[in-house]
């Protein structure tokens, strides 16, 4: 797995994500997809750059069926952005480092 981005589980998502002091991005994703695999590189790198801001994980949605049910995810990349536990944004498909930068800025 990248440096800077976390995977998350199903169990581990109320912890890592409804319950973090800042802002985090949820990226659902699979293996097999490979818009998924292009927007990993990018989401690294903002996760970096943004690292004081904002905190980037990666939820596998074959490995982790109940949490992209839940919020409702139909296809992937999704990206989901939660502040104070709550889901404040979103973002479908794979986006320009640019437009995610820009989002994040606006909504975090």
């Amino acid at each position: 797995m990248a440096a800077f981005t976390k995977p998350v589980t199903d169990s581990s998502f109320e912890s890592d994500v409804l319950n973090s002091n800042t802002p985090v991005l949820v990226d659902f994703w699979a293996e097999w997809c490979g818009p998924c695999r292009a927007l990993g590189p990018k989401l690294e790198e903002v996760a970096q750059e943004m690292s004081q801001k904002v905190k980037i994980v990666k939820l596998n949605v074959d490995e982790n069926p109940s949490t992209p049910g839940k919020y409702g995810i139909r296809g992937i990349p999704a990206m989901l952005l939660f502040k104070d536990g709550k889901e404040i944004g979103q973002l479908v498909g794979n986006h320009p480092k640019d437009a995610i930068v820009d989002f994040l800025s606006k909504n975090s």
